[in-house]
């Protein structure tokens, strides 16, 4: 069975999307539509623009989107997934590609949460780190262990065995990472994002979003899309719904996502989007189980 996954923020970078524009007409039409769309040309930021410019959060995440989608759609009836799931923007990605959001409304939803996070980010020092070579149990303990009495740190992103993203205000997260070094982790980097994406600190990202979501219309998906928030498969535009919402302050349960997927039966994954991320994390999960392969399009 073929699974199609969709890239997060992380993923970007300059020149993405050029290819598909210059070489076919339904790209180029689908990002002028999203010049128009989002009032200025992002296409210029993403062929010809910065690093810098890129990174910026209301630039990375609608670019990411458009370059995933856009791949998908691109491939005509190549494009046939039994499965979606995304890593944390691309679910949304995931959603468009198998009909539960049309293009329009998928962009709008992507830089309004962008908007959000990045006033969020804005209004509290606040970042993510990487800890890998710990078991998830050691991770989860460290974090309960630091939070409390104005820190906060948690579990973001459950990647694959092995590589868990720990998310908070900065004073919280230093203090997880210099327990799980003690710990025995091989390595507790601090990432260079602009705040605590998955967490609690998101809350007012989430309740800015929550009401955009609810005026949005949802459609049931062609394909299950397996959901970030509990690693589900779903197709009931309501509970698709919900657990959007639910997915700014809550752990991507990506590791989690990948095995449910794999005994429902899915053996091809192909990566839409930009970079090969999310097929070194299928490849880490799936270790030893030969029937499995990871490949991408962009």
């Amino acid at each position: 069975m073929k699974a199609f996954v969709f890239p997060g923020q992380g993923a970007q970078f300059v020149g993405m999307g050029k290819d598909l524009y210059e070489n076919s007409a339904l790209a180029k039409e689908l990002f002028e539509k999203a010049n128009d769309i989002l009032g200025y040309r992002i296409t210029d930021i993403m062929f010809a623009g910065t690093d810098e410019d890129l990174r910026q959060t209301k630039v990375t995440q609608p670019a990411v989107f458009l370059h995933s989608v856009i791949s998908a759609l691109c491939m005509g009836d190549a494009f046939q997934p039994d499965m979606v799931a995304g890593h944390s923007l691309g679910e949304f990605s995931a959603l468009v590609a198998a009909g539960a959001l049309n293009f329009e409304d998928g962009l709008k939803l992507v830089y309004a949460r962008a908007m959000a996070m990045q006033k969020a980010c804005e209004a509290q020092p606040s970042t993510m780190a990487a800890i890998v070579g710990l078991d998830d149990a050691t991770v989860e303990q460290v974090c309960a262990e630091v939070n409390g009495e104005g820190h906060v740190v948690v579990p973001a992103n459950y990647n694959n065995p092995g590589q868990l993203v720990i998310s908070g205000n900065v004073e919280a997260v230093n203090a997880a990472c210099e327990k799980l070094k003690a710990a025995g982790a091989k390595r507790a980097l601090v990432l260079a994002v602009g705040g605590a994406f998955h967490s609690p600190l998101m809350q007012p990202a989430k309740d800015e979003l929550q009401a955009a979501i609810e005026a949005t219309d949802f459609h049931t998906p062609k394909c299950p899309v397996y959901q970030n928030v509990d690693a589900q498969a779903h197709t009931n535009p309501d509970e698709i719904k919900a657990n959007l919402i639910a997915q700014l302050t809550a752990s991507v349960r990506w590791t989690q996502e990948v095995q449910n997927m794999i005994a429902a039966g899915a053996t091809d994954f192909t990566e839409c989007g930009p970079g090969k991320a999310l097929q070194g994390m299928i490849a880490k999960i799936a270790k030893g189980n030969d029937a499995v392969s990871a490949h991408g399009i962009a």
